[in-house]
């Protein structure tokens, strides 16, 4: 995690002007924020533990310039008057027109001999040259400069009040100011943002992931039932399904072994169970992600770079927003009709809960899209408000199926979709494997009659638009359903019912 505090060192206030002060100059700090890369969409990555990240130190503040030589200096004037001495009593030359210059310094007490404005206290005797004392250089100058402001703001405070109370009750009473309304105790609204993570937090947990090899990261999961089952994305416990170590932390600190039950790299959804869960566990509530509206508020709740139980907050920005993901390692590509939120998450995200206005899961966070063109893992992946999340219809879907038989179920159409085509819709493949092996004739799609070549453009009568596209909004259904699918052949359309099929496993 870079850190990095950067600013401009309090300037030393100038010495007390003996002549008519010329305008001063400005300078104003300007920086313009790179160009972003072109976007590249990618999982949530699960991260290093807090304290290995990379970080920055935090720059020296430069040294304050040499004092600049005071300019020559009018003829002394006369003492300033004695405090509560009236201004008519001291006399002072009239250089510069009537009103005279400089000014007579302010009616009020000498706090000190050391006064303010970066040089002597008013009325403080000249160097033998004539000038004011230099300033001293240096860090230490900088620093002393700084306090005597300090202090001179808060002795010029003093006196201005008790000028102010003595004046308006003779020196009597007290000018404090009670606020008699202010209330003994903050109370939070059990709906409000801070009400809705309280009580969200206690069933968020931070998944430590390690493979025997030594690799594995941070994620995040929530309890899903009171048996100790922790909902969670495939792409956080991959690397510890095979002999790894899981361990999940609540809130509070206590930390469980865990072990997979289940994982579906298509939909990037698995399952944990605590080996030895607590008893009392609260699973969040879930939502109906399909009544979901655009604009809706959003809470999401994970351990971005480590971060354990961080609360972010956003809107729904997007529904069945289309996304193909991967980790970058080499493994077959995720597809969601994802929730789309510009709530921050980062990568440690992934995997926890993305909560409605109610405090309801609608989402399952699993990846970001990412100015940086460092891809999974590189570096560069970070928030720009572009984050999606798993449907939790869909997760739970999928969920149940793990729970109960260890495996996850795919609908299919039993067709192979040319992913690279530039077609206006999903293109079925009409090459690289024999034509019963691009559509199925005993599936669902041969037996509608659909042929290699075809151009599918809907799909449930939503729009499709990419091979991608077809494949993220045919997981939205369960197998068994009927569809209507309408397609293109010979630049012609027709439209047919399927019943959607089904596939055990991951390929």
């Amino acid at each position: 995690m870079s850190t990095e505090n950067e600013g401009t060192a309090a300037p030393t206030p100038p010495a007390a002007p003996s002549a008519p002060p010329a305008p001063a100059s400005e300078t104003q700090a300007a920086g313009q924020a790179p160009a972003a890369a072109e976007p590249v969409t990618q999982q949530l990555p699960h991260t290093a533990a807090p304290g290995t990240e990379p970080t920055q130190q935090i720059p020296h503040a430069p040294e304050p310039p040499a004092a600049t030589p005071a300019a020559p200096v009018a003829p002394a004037a006369a003492p300033a008057p004695a405090y509560g001495q009236s201004p008519a009593a001291a006399q002072a030359p009239a250089a510069h027109g009537a009103e005279g210059w400089p000014p007579p310094p302010p009616t009020m007490p000498a706090y000190g001999a050391g006064g303010g404005h970066g040089g002597g206290a008013w009325g403080a005797p000249l160097g033998a040259d004539g000038a004011l004392p230099a300033k001293p250089k240096g860090k230490g100058g900088l620093i002393a400069a700084v306090l005597v402001a300090a202090l001179l703001a808060g002795g010029i405070g003093g006196g201005v009040g008790y000028w102010a109370a003595d004046r308006s009750n003779g020196g009597a009473g007290s000018t404090t100011i009670s606020a008699g309304n202010t209330p003994k105790e903050l109370k939070r609204d059990a709906g409000s943002i801070a009400g809705l993570a309280a009580g969200a937090l206690p069933s968020v947990v931070t998944i430590e992931a390690s493979a025997g090899d030594g690799e594995g990261g941070t994620g995040t999961g929530f309890v899903y039932d009171q048996q100790g089952h922790i909902l969670t994305n495939n792409h956080v416990v991959a690397s510890a399904a095979n002999g790894g170590k899981l361990t999940a932390t609540f809130s509070d600190g206590k930390k469980y072994d865990a072990e997979v039950v289940g994982r579906a790299q298509g939909y990037d959804v698995a399952v944990l169970k605590l080996k030895n869960p607590p008893a009392g566990l609260k699973p969040l509530p879930l939502g109906d992600s399909e009544k979901v509206a655009v604009g809706d508020s959003t809470i999401a709740i994970g351990a971005p770079f480590g971060l354990s139980n961080t609360v972010t907050t956003g809107i729904v920005s997007a529904k069945n927003r289309p996304v193909a993901s991967g980790d970058g390692s080499g493994g077959k590509n995720s597809y969601m009709s994802a929730l789309q939120t510009d709530a921050s998450i980062n990568p440690g995200n992934s995997g926890g809960p993305l909560l409605d206005g109610r405090g309801a899961v609608i989402g399952i966070n699993s990846a970001i899209q990412s100015a940086g063109n460092g891809g999974f893992g590189g570096g560069q992946a970070g928030s720009i408000g572009l984050g999606f999340a798993i449907p939790i219809n869909q997760a739970k879907n999928v969920a149940e199926s793990l729970i109960k038989t260890g495996k996850p179920v795919y609908p299919v159409i039993s067709v192979s979709v040319d992913l690279q085509s530039k077609a206006e819709g999903a293109k079925i493949s009409e090459q690289g494997a024999a034509a019963n092996d691009l559509v199925d004739p005993n599936g669902p799609a041969g037996k509608a009659g659909l042929k290699p070549g075809d151009i599918i453009t809907e799909f449930g009568g939503k729009p499709v638009d990419s091979g991608p596209t077809l494949i993220s909004m045919i997981w939205t259904y369960k197998p068994g359903d009927t569809v209507k699918l309408t397609y293109l052949r010979g630049g012609k359309p027709s439209t047919v019912d399927i019943t959607l099929g089904s596939r055990v496993g991951d390929k």
